[in-house]
């Protein structure tokens, strides 16, 4: 008998090579198996639990963990130099497959994956728009302001987003997230 393939809560693929969720429980591993994942974005305080590390270490799957909280009362601002670092490995195309997620795969995911479409040079009522599709009814006025006021420009400089751009992952097409009028080019020290 085949395992079921049952994908953790608020599952989504962002686009190819990047997915989202909620917090993945055991009935989620086969399924999680079957996407061939090289990493997890985690961006919960708490620690792992130890039959998810030991899932990640036999699928010899990375773990990035970005520990922002996630109460509302009283509000704890998202860090900017959290979700920066986070962008980083998100970009990196050599993490990729790479699952992005939180407890519930709403608000921290939501306002990461924000600040990626942003990167991707989306506007921002489709970037709000997706981000109240999995928040829902508990949509945060203040992660919508983050993602807003959230500056992409020094991301856009970093060799990851060079690459990420470019070459993409596993297909032979080139991701061109923005325009490259935006993009500086490098220069070339004369020795």
């Amino acid at each position: 008998m085949e395992p079921s393939l049952e994908p953790p809560t608020n599952f989504a693929m962002v686009e190819e090579g990047i997915y989202r969720s909620g917090f993945p429980r055991p009935v989620n591993f086969p399924f999680l198996r079957s996407l061939q994942l090289r990493s997890i974005v985690y961006l919960c305080t708490e620690p792992y639990p130890e039959e998810n590390l030991s899932f990640l270490r036999l699928q010899n799957i990375r773990l990035f963990q970005f520990g922002i909280e996630g109460k509302t009362e009283p509000f704890v601002p998202i860090p900017r130099e959290t979700i920066t670092e986070a962008l980083k490995v998100l970009i990196d195309v050599r993490n990729h497959p790479v699952l992005i997620h939180c407890k519930r795969g709403k608000h921290r995911t939501g306002s990461l994956v924000g600040c990626l479409r942003k990167l991707q040079g989306w506007c921002l009522s489709s970037v709000f728009e997706e981000y109240q599709l999995f928040a829902g009814a508990k949509s945060r006025v203040t992660d919508m302001r983050f993602i807003e006021t959230f500056d992409v420009t020094q991301l856009r400089q970093c060799p990851y987003s060079v690459i990420y751009r470019y070459q993409g992952y596993s297909s032979n097409k080139r991701r061109l997230m923005y325009g490259e009028e935006s993009v500086q080019k490098p220069q070339v020290a004369s020795s």
